[in-house]
């Protein structure tokens, strides 16, 4: 059986200065993952490096 290692999460720069709101982004070889730090229990969202790049390129053009 193989064991995941821990996702080592951080909060976004972006977020709010009170904390209440926030996303939490965790870094892989292979992905970048986003979660809801108010719902950490919930499954969180797993993009390609590429993809997120070019949301983070697109996000901040706007």
């Amino acid at each position: 059986m193989s064991t995941r290692p821990e996702l080592a999460w951080f909060k976004s720069s972006y977020s709010g200065s009170q904390g209440d709101d926030c996303i939490e982004v965790a870094v892989t070889e292979q992905a970048v993952c986003v979660r809801d730090s108010k719902d950490v229990m919930r499954p969180h969202l797993a993009v390609g490096r590429g993809e997120w790049s070019r949301f983070v390129e697109f996000a901040t053009e706007a």
